[in-house]
């Protein structure tokens, strides 16, 4: 077993979000409550990484979507190209939890995180009035360049767990 470090980041201010370079091009588009592209768009970001999305059956994919009723989904394009998706979580007390955050594997490595990061914040602070903060985590089983990103973006850690992976 490797020992994972889990880290939780937060935004409680919109003023907070430091922007990556713009993109052109790239730009975060709603699917308008179609899910059904989801699945197979996170089982390609997530297997490098051996994400739970990467080996989700059809069951379990419908037990993701029933545990939180509420939860969006949001992709990432780049010149009108799938490149990656963001699902947000809205919980109780106006918090907006980024679910999944992540680019499919052709576009790693390219210089897209920052401002497809930049994007998925702003949204996040949109979804519901009065948003008091947005948060995530990352593992260190995850793309390495991630919490870096977060950091830079603007979010702080408020929490970190050691695990088996």
């Amino acid at each position: 077993m490797t020992k994972t470090v889990t880290t939780y980041v937060e935004m409680t201010d919109p003023s907070r979000l430091v922007p990556g370079a713009p993109v052109p091009g790239l730009a975060l588009v709603s699917l308008d409550g179609d899910l059904s592209p989801v699945p197979g768009l996170m089982a390609r970001i997530g297997a490098p990484y051996q994400w739970r999305s990467a080996r989700r059956d059809p069951q379990e994919w419908q037990a993701w979507f029933a545990a939180h009723p509420d939860r969006t989904c949001w992709l990432l394009t780049l010149a009108d190209e799938p490149a990656g998706m963001v699902c947000y979580d809205l919980h109780p007390g106006a918090d907006v939890e980024i679910r999944t955050f992540g680019l499919l594997p052709e576009f790693t490595g390219k210089g897209l995180g920052g401002h497809a990061l930049t994007l998925a914040v702003r949204q996040g602070w949109t979804l519901v009035p009065g948003v008091r903060r947005v948060w995530l985590h990352t593992s260190s089983a995850d793309n390495p360049n991630a919490l870096p990103n977060y950091h830079r973006r603007g979010f702080r850690t408020f929490r970190t767990e050691e695990g088996d992976h």
